[in-house]
């Protein structure tokens, strides 16, 4: 780092960074290591630039999150807040107006600093609705640079000044001397971000948890008591077969959603989807598991007749659905080879799940419990006895229930929140 303290030449002009030693950019390079946030960041950075004399009044930090729901984040500071705000960004934001017509879109696009003087715009307007919104709460002067990460991942910081006549060329000079050791900062907390997103997405919250802590060698693992449910979408080869490949997808995603969020609205854990079927376990730490994973059942039946519901008006097929769940003692860890790992659970209670839910298919029954997890919730569900049936791979024949009214499950929950509100 440059020790020159009297320089004031414009930065990057000779290659030359920073033009001048700022104790905020010590602060950024060397006192932030035990900061994960990148929004605490930043407020300690505005905070810290005003304590400087340097008028920031707003800034934005502006990322692309590669998330499965949100395009983008935005990260928000303004005099006064303790804390920045955060807000996400869905896709197809690109397309907006409100998009197309703002500086972020400049930059992204390839421009290397927008710069707009805010004083009058208020009466005068613009054809950037952002710069009349900023004039009229007080600021006078807009400044905005590409955060450029690598592999050509470019994001976009701002600046706004409640001074009147702007910032002042030293003031943007301190600005731009933060702006590399800052893109630094924020790509390192990012990827972090971004390393966590992808392991939920793929392969959710508590796997993710447990690999990001170290969980990474071949064979290691838990051996833990869960509930677990495996559900199969019946037919779908057919489907497939006859409906064109965008069609299928839709379908596939819609049936995913109406049985996946109510298991993981009621603490369940998808650990994989397997083609039209998907292996949730409810882990019994939690006591009240075993009726929580047939609230589950019950609200992804509810949103499968909404679903079905929509096909028939749009001309798509019904999609029907088998549901086996039993308890045990499973594996919970990384098996595969040697450079690549699935972080599932394996043992014979997944084998006895796994044929129940092949059994829905001759009983025509939607939902089969094993005996073992019957016995956890007769209490609370009224059951149905259908017999002993021998399974494939299981020594000696089962016994099998199915509940009778599974949306009395619901009724129940219902009536003891009421309860609790009383």
């Amino acid at each position: 780092m440059t020790m020159d303290t009297g320089s004031t030449s414009q930065w990057g002009a000779e290659g030359h960074w920073p033009s001048r030693r700022r104790a905020i950019l010590d602060w950024l390079v060397q006192g932030t290591r035990d900061e994960r946030f990148i929004d605490n960041i930043l407020v300690e950075m505005c905070t810290r630039l005003r304590e400087a004399g340097v008028p920031v009044g707003r800034a934005t930090l502006h990322f692309r999150t590669h998330h499965p729901e949100w395009l983008g984040a935005r990260i928000l500071w303004r005099t006064g807040m303790e804390e920045a705000k955060i807000s996400f960004f869905g896709y197809g934001v690109e397309s907006t107006s409100q998009f197309q017509n703002s500086p972020a879109n400049e930059i992204l696009s390839g421009t290397p600093e927008v710069r707009q003087n805010l004083e009058g715009i208020a009466e005068s307007g613009h054809a950037y609705p952002l710069y009349v919104e900023l004039s009229r709460d007080g600021f006078t002067d807009y400044i905005a640079w590409p955060m450029d990460h690598t592999f050509g991942k470019k994001h976009v910081m701002t600046f706004a000044c409640d001074r009147p006549g702007g910032f002042s060329d030293d003031d943007i000079l301190f600005l731009k001397d933060l702006t590399p050791a800052l893109t630094l900062v924020t790509e390192i907390r990012l990827k972090n971000i971004l390393a966590r997103t992808f392991l939920r997405t793929y392969v959710g919250p508590h796997a993710s948890e447990q690999i990001l802590a170290g969980a990474t060698t071949r064979g290691s693992g838990v051996t833990i008591e869960a509930a677990i449910l495996i559900c199969d979408l019946r037919g779908f080869t057919a489907i497939s077969d006859l409906w064109p490949r965008d069609d299928v997808i839709d379908l596939l995603n819609a049936y995913f959603d109406a049985m996946s969020d109510p298991v993981e609205a009621h603490g369940g854990e998808i650990l994989k989807f397997m083609g039209d079927g998907l292996l949730a376990i409810f882990p019994l730490s939690n006591p009240n598991a075993g009726i929580d994973l047939l609230r589950a059942i019950a609200e992804s039946q509810t949103a499968m007749e909404t679903l079905n519901a929509e096909n028939v008006k749009r001309g798509r097929p019904l999609l029907n659905y088998g549901v086996g769940v039993h308890v045990g003692d499973v594996m919970y860890g990384n098996i595969g080879s040697r450079k690549r790992l699935d972080f599932t659970v394996i043992g014979p209670a997944v084998n006895v799940a796994s044929r129940l839910e092949s059994l829905t298919k001759e009983t025509g029954r939607p939902v089969l419990l094993s005996a073992a997890f019957s016995e956890m919730v007769k209490d609370q569900v009224a059951l149905e006895s259908l017999g002993s049936f021998p399974l494939k791979g299981v020594g000696e024949p089962v016994d099998v229930f199915t509940p009778l009214d599974i949306a009395q499950v619901l009724e129940a929950e219902r009536l003891d929140q009421a309860a609790s509100y009383v």
